[in-house]
């Protein structure tokens, strides 16, 4: 029975409009919370019936049953908090929503409800319905309540889950359902999240079904798009040449690959890539068996697409699936016996003759036209010096021999007897003359060594002509024997060799034999051509090489680092003695005496006792301070020194992390002088490419929170390595916590699974502006925690806005917005105006302006200028404006720099100058810059941001939170009392987040899914549902996806690129970049493209020589791409630097080209942190030295073009954009028609979902008509996509077809003979076999990279390999 109500006003009753619930055969009743509810209730008793079906009045006095109390029934004798109901209606009234509905089914298990949630959107006044929250089938038990109030009161908590699991709501609920809360309920949302159904549990379910919608809207869109994409390629005209293999039907097999790009393979190159496959390539490497079933399935499928019979079964015994056996013929099937569609457009059998020596090339023809391949019969007649007997005789002997190395030790003949015998050559001549009394008409002497006999076969249609040459040794080995067969494959004749020279050799060896030769041919003929044997019987005569039969097997080596020896907890061993002596006696030095008051004036020092306490009691701690405290510098010296007392000082191993490298090497360098010991001593430090600590003596050491994260990534993986890669570890310190950045949450699920099978490893969380709350909540199911607060101990601050500093500086933007421009003078502009007319754009007038205000209030007081600002070229804009004042020390600071570079900004600045530091967020915790005094905060930070529904990823400058405004505006306060000077208003202050969103939220996860799998992970989505912020499935999946499009995963398993770019901290397509760079022997300008990349273009475009920018980047590299261009911008640039060492001919010639001279300079430090990134991870030698010939073969092809186009492009990848040309024009000249350029806004490019994009207009290739090479390229690369008025991609480079069938996405062949798909959706014409050849050099230059995860040498194979890809894509297949 459905209940009635009314929505208020006076009408009559009206039925409630809610989804109606999916069972059948049962009873629903809708509650609703209506104001009304009780004159509901009151005509639904009205309407009541007796079970009999009879209506009854309502029983009186003794028979009316006492009403239940809800409270107790609910809650318990004893709960006196509020009810679920209750909890969900003020949850839906705070968040502006309709009150709950309820639906209730009865069944004969019980009562059954669900909640119901409605929204009305303010503005259009539409309502918004949600389905039933619906608890799954298997939980279904869990719903199932004796009464209706108590199923109505677990619908709500249900209902809360749903929108409220990230909140500790449980905590208000009565004990059963709390129980529930953490219990089922928590174990149902796991599930979910591995299911990829995480948006159920979004805080806002009418904003995630939004965005559901829009993106099945988008996906439907696509859809579309593609259906017409395929329409219109429907109706593409034929080509001629390719076979139709619909049985002459009028179907068009051309439909959508008539104006694709074609690819070819020179036939010199082809022999070439076909030798080296056939010897090195491995089939089957793991040993896969086929069922019978699918061996069947696989004969059946390949015998339609017309192979011959015997050959699948031959392929299927060594290949493990459809594919491998589809290539394994295309590669070992002779051509002439291959199936029409596999073969090229206008492929006819036979060789070419090239050369201008007919008598060599007739020689060659004639050997060739027996069966055997082309090169060796053009190899073994040049060793024979053109003797075709001893040639032929030599090519039969491959059939009988196996080869060894390169498939050239053919069987020596050239050491037997050039003469007959005179006992022989009468044998011969009279058997010759009784073959032609036998054959009559069908003998023929062709010479006094070679006979011709027509051979009669039954039931064979072919007609068959037998060559017998007379052989050196001939009766005692068998004549030379060749068949002609119009029509008969090559490998079949072959066989047929080697089966009738075998009978010969074990029959008839010292007597005449032709005879019995013809009769045994003329019967066994049928037989062998309806099965002519195994393939690889007769592949040395049939191809250049021969192949490994063996599956190549492989030791890996174990790159586990050495593990350390686990903590010996055993106080007053003599170490521990030693070292309480040493700090005993430096107690009593009047420097440490001098520090140690220093350190008692922090507010942490009057909490050194309950710092040690609670570290000592609890496994994790969470200590959070304001700035000043002394909580970085002083918490890790409080538990040494307290470790050391105790006698344990042997045992204690502190590491902590640091978000940021200066914040590392800023700490190393305040502990340490506070300790009175030099850094690397007592007190170190390990960043990226540098390190000072030295094992056993060093107790503190400062750490980068990714070095932490590769010491336990390369431990070997699972939960048991990463244990014991922190066995010597006593505590983990991770401070700055609160930033909550990739590194540092990925490190929080490693320490939290750590800890629970090591009780005595202390963690210990510090933060100046921690929600503790948090990661108590996030450790608490697994280890004690304990909480500390530190107040702080800034001086005063005093605070500037905007409206303040335009005051104070009579700042004016008039009508000028130059950089340069320095005029600050006032025309009587009014205050808002001013602020009206600044916007919200960073406006580096001001700041110059505002620096010489400060500068004149300090007067010669001395102080600093810190300036914080979201970007380098901000920076580097901010340095322009203030280096024209007087008596300023200008200095930068960002991650980009060199450590020394960094440490600039530390010490005071020079005599009769103020320091005036412009730097981004990374000054904003941890460091101290003694001399701060003022602060000017821009108040924006660069921040990425990420889409992944459609795998968009945005670099914006945003307005920072007021968490970390407030941290920077601490700066100033530090040492004394300060200045901060707000450029922006105290209305957009109050518009700033609290704190920042997590980064696993906002920015691409493939590098952290990479990691996490690398550690032996294989379960990545529900690892990082485990994270204190768990990201959105749709991102995890995306990023899997895209590490599968990479070539880093296959499957589950991380190939041996994957585990290259593991190891490199670095963006993956820039780790990919130098990976294939130092394989393919160009690494150096690899590692110029890939710090450009990170760092930025060292080109300036100013708004008022834009044009002439792009001239000048263009000019370096025409067509070549905008990287290519920036590549040869640097390269010149150090010629530059070594001709002409003077900064201001340097900076001269950077200004006439439009080269940022410190740009430059950021990017030559990142190469040097990308070079020490690759020794660290083993990938570059130690001593590794760009001018020694010891490494000369890692950048023997730095200067070409097309190689570097395809390794950017293997990079990128999935990033390409095909290229679509028009239809070619023409124009009449005096030598006839010349095909036109096409314009440039008639080439089109689409990525691989069919979206077209637009070259953006700062491109040096958004004018281009033609490109560099002699065919076109096929597909653009592209670092990043911009979503504007239309969507542009950047950063271009042209590749080429072979770079994208090398490098690019899955291959896949065209069993209608139209060519090859890469990745599923770039079509090439061509050749079949091509496709096969690329897919077997793809898996080989895989082998090369797991050499080197191996740790193998670089042998001559690797370099083979390596070179026959490096020519296929710089000559794109031509044999020149």
């Amino acid at each position: 029975m459905v209940g009635q109500g009314k929505r208020g006003g006076s009408g009559g009753s009206k039925k409630t409009t809610t989804p109606q619930p999916q069972e059948t055969g049962e009873s629903y009743i809708v509650f609703s919370n209506a104001k009304d509810d009780a004159k509901n209730k009151k005509a639904s008793s009205k309407a009541s019936t007796s079970k009999d079906g009879v209506t009854g009045k309502p029983p009186t006095g003794e028979d009316v049953p006492k009403k239940p109390d809800t409270r107790k029934l609910i809650g318990g004798a004893s709960w006196t908090g509020k009810l679920p109901v209750n909890i969900l209606s003020e949850h839906c009234q705070k968040q502006r929503w309709e009150k709950p509905e309820y639906t209730m089914a009865k069944s004969p298990e019980g009562f059954s409800s669900m909640v119901i949630l409605k929204a009305m959107n303010p503005k259009t006044k539409e309502m918004s319905i949600l389905p039933p929250f619906k608890i799954p089938p298997a939980y279904k038990h869990l719903a199932m309540q004796p009464t209706a109030v108590e199923a109505r009161h677990f619908a709500a908590t249900y209902a809360l889950f749903r929108v409220c699991s990230m909140r500790n709501i449980h905590m208000m609920l009565p004990p059963n359902y709390r129980d529930l809360w953490k219990g089922e309920f928590d174990e149902l949302k796991k599930e979910d999240v591995k299911n990829g159904k995480g948006w159920m549990y979004e805080a806002d379910p009418f904003a995630a079904k939004h965005e559901r919608q829009e993106a099945q809207a988008l996906m439907a869109k696509k859809r579309e798009e593609r259906e017409q994409q395929r329409a219109q390629e429907a109706d593409q005209p034929m080509v001629p040449g390719i076979p139709n293999m619909n049985g002459g039907q009028r179907n068009n097999n051309m439909r959508g690959w008539a104006r694709v790009p074609k690819v070819e393979m020179g036939k010199r190159t082809r022999q070439q890539v076909e030798d080296m496959v056939r010897r090195h390539a491995v089939w089957n490497p793991q040993g896969v068996s086929l069922s019978e079933f699918q061996r069947r399935n696989i004969v059946n499928e390949l015998v339609e697409l017309g192979f011959r019979k015997s050959h699948i079964e031959e392929a299927a015994d060594e290949c493990k699936d459809r594919e491998e056996t589809l290539e394994w013929l295309l590669i070992h099937v002779p051509e002439d016996d291959l199936p029409r569609w596999s073969l090229p457009e206008g492929y006819v059998a036979g060789i070419s003759m090239a050369s201008g020596n007919i008598q060599r090339e007739a020689s060659i023809k004639r050997l060739s036209d027996s069966g055997y391949a082309a090169e060796i019969c053009e190899k073994l007649l040049d060793k024979y010096n053109g003797n075709e007997g001893m040639t032929a005789e030599a090519l039969q002997n491959i059939l009988f021999q196996e080869t060894k190395d390169n498939g050239e030790d053919f069987s020596d003949i050239s050491g037997l007897a050039i003469s007959f015998k005179a006992e022989d050559d009468e044998i011969w001549k009279e058997e010759q003359e009784i073959l032609q009394s036998i054959y009559g008409y069908r003998f023929r002497k062709i010479s006094s060594e070679i006979c011709q006999i027509e051979l009669e076969v039954p039931k064979c249609k072919n007609s068959f002509v037998l060559s017998i040459r007379r052989s050196r040794l001939y009766p005692s080995t068998s004549p030379v024997v060749s068949l002609s067969s119009p029509g008969l494959p090559a490998y079949i004749r072959l066989s047929m060799y080697r089966q009738v020279i075998g009978y010969a050799k074990d029959n008839l060896l010292n007597q005449p034999m032709v005879f019995n030769l013809v009769d045994w041919l003329e019967s066994e003929i049928p037989r062998i051509i309806e099965n002519p044997g195994r393939l690889r019987d007769v592949s040395a005569a049939a191809t250049t090489a021969s192949e490994a039969s063996q599956a190549q097997t492989t030791t890996k080596r174990n790159h586990s680092r050495r593990r350390p020896f686990p903590i010996q907890w055993k106080a007053g061993n003599p170490e521990s003695i030693r070292i309480l002596s040493q700090w005993q006696a430096r107690q009593e030095t009047s420097q440490q005496r001098k520090m140690l008051a220093s350190r008692q004036s922090l507010p942490a020092w009057s909490l050194r006792e309950t710092i040690v306490k609670t570290v000592d009691e609890n496994q994790v701690t969470i200590i959070s301070g304001e700035t000043g405290s002394g909580k970085s510098t002083q918490s890790v010296q409080f538990v040494l020194d307290d470790m050391i007392q105790k006698k344990l000082g042997s045992a204690a191993n502190i590491i902590c992390t640091q978000p940021r490298r200066i914040s590392a090497l800023g700490l190393a360098d305040r502990v340490s002088d506070e300790r009175c010991t030099v850094v690397g001593d007592e007190v170190g430090y390990a960043i990226r490419g540098e390190s000072k600590q030295k094992a056993g003596i060093t107790k503190i050491t400062f750490v980068t929170t990714g070095v932490l994260l590769r010491r336990l990534q390369t431990s070997g993986g699972s939960t048991d390595d990463v244990v014991a890669a922190l066995a010597d570890v006593s505590h983990v310190v991770v401070d700055e916590v609160h930033e909550r950045n990739l590194d540092t949450d990925f490190l929080l699920i490693l320490l939290r699974s750590v800890l629970v099978k090591r009780r005595d490893l202390k963690v210990i969380l510090m933060s100046a502006t921690l929600d503790a709350g948090v990661f108590e909540r996030y450790f608490n199911d697994t280890a004690s925690v304990g909480k500390i607060e530190i107040q702080g101990r800034t001086f005063p601050v005093n605070d500037y806005y905007l409206d303040d500093v335009v005051s104070m500086t009579h700042f004016n933007p008039g009508s000028k917005y130059d950089d340069n421009d320095e005029e600050a003078a006032s025309n009587g502009q009014s205050v808002a105006s001013t602020i009206q007319a600044l916007g919200m754009r960073i406006n580096y007038n001001l700041i110059a302006a505002t620096v010489r205000a400060i500068d004149a209030q300090l007067g010669s007081v001395e102080g600093g200028i810190l300036i914080f600002l979201p970007g380098v070229m901000e920076i580097n804009r901010t340095l322009d404006a203030i280096r024209s004042l007087p008596n300023v020390h200008a200095l930068p600071l960002h991650a980009s720099l060199m450590s020394s570079e960094q440490r600039r900004v530390f010490p005071p600045a020079p005599r009769g100058k103020r320091k005036v530091i412009a730097a981004t967020n990374v000054a904003e915790t941890s460091i101290t810059i003694e001399d701060i005094v003022a602060v000017i905060d821009t108040g924006k930070v660069k921040e990425t941001s990420f889409d992944p529904q459609n795998n968009m990823v945005k670099l914006e400058e945003v307005w920072a939170s007021r968490a970390a405004c407030k941290q920077r505006r601490g700066r100033a306060g530090r040492v004394r009392a300060g200045k901060c000077y707000k450029l922006y208003t105290r209305h957009a202050e109050a518009k700033m987040t609290e704190r920042p969103e997590p980064e696993i939220r906002r920015v691409p996860l493939e590098q952290l899914c990479l990691s996490v799998r690398a550690m032996g992970i294989i379960d990545i989505p529900s690892f990082l549902a485990s994270t204190l912020t768990p990201p959105e499935s749709m991102a995890v999946e995306g990023a899997i996806d895209l590490l599968g499009k990479m070539g880093a995963l296959e499957g589950d398993e991380l190939t041996a690129l994957g585990q290259h770019l593991a190891m490199i901290p670095a963006d993956l397509r820039c780790g990919k970049l130098m990976v294939y760079g130092a394989i393919f022997g160009c690494l150096e300008s690899t590692l110029t493209i890939a710090s450009i990349l990170t760092i930025r273009s060292p080109f300036v475009s100013p708004q008022t020589a834009r044009e002439e920018s792009k001239a000048a980047r263009a000019a370096f590299a025409p067509s070549q791409g905008d990287l290519l261009a920036d590549l040869a911008a640097f390269n010149a640039w150090l010629d530059q630097r070594r001709s002409n060492p003077s900064y201001r001919t340097i900076r001269s010639w950077c200004d006439t080209h439009f080269l940022s001279p410190q740009t430059l300079s950021d990017i030559s430090s990142t190469r040097s942190q990308y070079v020490a990134s690759l020794t660290e991870a083993g990938f570059l030698p130690a001593s590794y030295d760009p001018s020694s010939s010891a490494t000369s073969h890692l950048h023997a092809h730095n200067d070409s073009l097309p190689l570097l186009r395809a390794l950017v492009a293997a990079a990128f990848n999935p990033q390409l954009a095909r290229i679509e040309f028009p239809s070619t024009k023409y124009a009449a000249s005096i030598s006839g028609a010349v095909a036109l350029d096409p314009e440039a806004r008639t080439i089109k490019y689409f990525t691989p979902d069919s979206s077209r994009v637009f070259i953006h207009p700062s491109s040096t290739l958004f004018d281009a008509q033609v490109f560099p090479g002699a065919t076109p390229p096929v597909c653009l690369a592209y670092f990043s996509k911009i979503a504007t008025s239309k969507v542009f991609v950047r950063d271009l480079v042209p590749c080429g077809g072979y770079a994208a069938l090398m490098f690019g996405g899955q291959l896949e062949l065209d069993t209608l003979g139209r060519g090859i798909v890469v990745g599923g959706w770039l079509r090439m014409r061509g050749w079949a076999r091509i496709g096969v050849l690329i897919g077997r050099l793809r898996a080989m230059v895989e082998e090369v990279l797991r050499k080197r995860v191996d740790g193998g040498a670089w042998g001559k194979e690797d370099e083979e390999v390596v070179g026959v890809v490096r020519k296929l894509v710089e000559l794109e297949g031509m044999d020149r």
